[in-house]
């Protein structure tokens, strides 16, 4: 592989989002057409950080075109992070990232690309750190959850395909829920934010979506107050006459829990920690609890069906949609050129229509050093939107006693065991921005 031309590695990390071979192809193709040799690196990070030279593919144009409309990653992806140092092995040499290094120097690789989420950008900043700007690196961000920090109104790629198609699923289990007719408990992806499920609710018209950003950030969430909140709905639907509806719960919502709850949930035994002390959320789904807590509630009261249903990994690997198609072409094209621009240690997004390189320094940062998550911001107009179509229990069904007594009698509850039980759920709403 010896050339004097220059070189290119790409690689993705992460989980994986729609889109993501379109950016590998669009910088292919950008970067060939430019003069550089095309390299990528298989699995993410995880042949690098051992010093594994071997897990390459050089890349051609014919290589990479016939992929760029599918799902998936030609390269695969994986979560292996160049930063992490096994507990005893802090002065051991070479680290996981002096071998990454090691590996790009002996390939002659001197512009990267990476493609993935927070951790895999917090990678690419500590490699174009490591190597003092001698490797130009750059990063493409990717996330089905939308929640990095990018301009107001820029999605990352893949969140509007995985949208596009969650809705379909959603559309599809309303009419289920009418014909029936049950209730659907859905919990979409989004382990910080609750774009994709009030995205998907809102795109659907669900009946009501909960997401995390609506509760206090100074407490903890509580199941029995997400579960107040469904129960509610449940109640003031069966009111009108409407037996049936789909609430769709942002998976972030167990983020917000304490360890303890966590654990009273799902057992001790079946809850693992991770190094920081907060509980591992990917074999735990919240969506069978509350259909399970909506049962033993409801079942001798209203004989409703509950279903659960959980969506995320099925959209992941799903074909991008011409939004996505055309959004990472520019983001691939885009990358090659900041770099031959001789941009480095930033993240490649567009606003307005026109490329825009952001140095990963002016990001916020937590404590950890990763990029603050964008969440829903409750205080828009988008939100505001979004709540005026849920059902959801309001100020308004508390102030007429005739409408009290209705919602009750529907519940099967006193007026006043309906209240003590209900009422406490109505907060002033997020004043609108002006």
């Amino acid at each position: 592989m010896e050339s004097s031309k220059k070189r290119l590695g790409i690689l993705v990390g992460g989980g994986p989002a729609p889109g993501i071979n379109g950016v590998i192809a669009a910088a292919t193709i950008a970067a060939i057409k430019s003069g550089f040799e095309v390299i990528g690196f298989m699995d993410g990070f995880k042949h690098l950080i051992r010093g594994d030279d071997t897990q390459i593919k050089e890349l051609t144009i014919r290589d990479v075109t016939r992929h760029f409309d599918e799902g998936g990653s030609i390269l695969r992806t994986s979560r292996e992070n160049p930063m992490k140092i096994e507990k005893g092995k802090e002065h051991v040499r070479p680290t996981p990232m002096e071998n990454v290094v090691a590996v790009l120097d002996k390939l002659k690789i001197d512009h990267v690309i990476t493609i993935g989420g927070d951790d895999t950008c917090f990678s690419a900043g500590n490699l174009a750190q490591a190597t003092k700007g001698r490797i130009k690196v750059v990063h493409v961000p990717k996330t089905i959850d939308n929640d990095l920090p990018l301009d107001p109104g820029v999605p990352t790629f893949g969140f509007e395909t995985a949208r596009h198609y969650g809705t379909q699923t959603v559309l599809n289990l309303i009419q289920d829920a009418r014909t029936t007719p049950r209730w659907y408990i859905v919990v979409a992806m989004g382990r910080t934010a609750g774009h994709l499920a009030l995205g998907i609710a809102k795109a659907a018209a669900a009946t009501l979506a909960i997401i995390p950003e609506e509760f206090p950030d100074d407490e903890p969430i509580t199941f029995k107050h997400i579960c107040d909140i469904v129960e509610g709905a449940v109640i003031k639907r069966k009111a009108d006459d409407r037996p049936y509806g789909v609430a769709i719960l942002a998976e972030g919502l167990m983020e917000r829990m304490t360890n303890e709850e966590i654990e009273d949930l799902f057992g001790a035994d079946q809850v693992v920690f991770d190094q920081h002390g907060h509980p591992r959320l990917d074999d735990l789904n919240l969506g069978p609890q509350v259909r399970d807590e909506m049962r033993r509630r409801l079942n001798d009261r209203l004989k409703t069906t509950f279903i659960s249903k959980n969506l995320g990994y099925e959209l992941r690997c799903a074909p991008p949609i011409p939004f996505d198609s055309e959004y990472t072409r520019n983001l691939g094209y885009g990358a090659v050129d900041a770099l031959i621009d001789g941009f480095t240690n930033c993240l490649i997004t567009f606003v307005g229509g026109t490329m825009k390189p952001r140095p990963f320094d002016s990001f916020k940062r937590n404590a950890e050093g990763r990029f603050e998550p964008r969440r829903v911001e409750i205080t828009g107009e988008s939100y505001h939107v979004a709540r005026e179509f849920m059902i959801r229990l309001e100020a308004e069904d508390f102030s007429n006693p005739e409408r009290v007594k209705k919602l009750a009698d529907a519940g099967m509850l006193s007026v006043d065991e309906f209240r003590r039980r209900f009422e406490y759920l109505v907060q002033p709403r997020p004043a609108k921005n002006a």
